[in-house]
């Protein structure tokens, strides 16, 4: 996967086209993300305990990976602020990591 949780990332089709998010969680098995503060949609709930008036609750809908590019954090890169493709890189110790291809600097977690 080119996007890992709390990743800082760009939408670049669908509606949302244009907006930036955190990823909020990957769903692996589907292809998806979550973003926060991005496509949020209502959910009708019935009254609950939890919820005792039920109501519209607003929250987070998912994305699919391929609409989203992670940000490149580089001062130096021409694309930086903006979306960028990634590649693996491998160490000498058999780590990899996630590179920007344009500058070749890694791409951070915004923790």
């Amino acid at each position: 996967m080119h996007v890992c949780k709390n990743d800082l990332v760009a939408v670049m089709s669908g509606n949302e086209a244009g907006k930036t998010g955190k990823v909020i969680k990957v769903l692996r098995e589907k292809n998806r993300v979550i973003l926060k503060g991005i496509k949020l949609v209502y959910k009708h709930t019935k009254p609950s305990q939890i919820n005792p008036q039920g109501g519209r609750i607003q929250k987070e809908a998912s994305i699919s990976i391929a609409n989203v590019l992670p940000i490149c954090q580089n001062k130096n890169c021409e694309k930086n602020g903006k979306g960028v493709r990634t590649k693996k890189k491998i160490l000498e110790n058999g780590n990899k990591l996630r590179v920007c291809v344009n500058c070749g600097s890694e791409i951070i977690s915004a923790e």
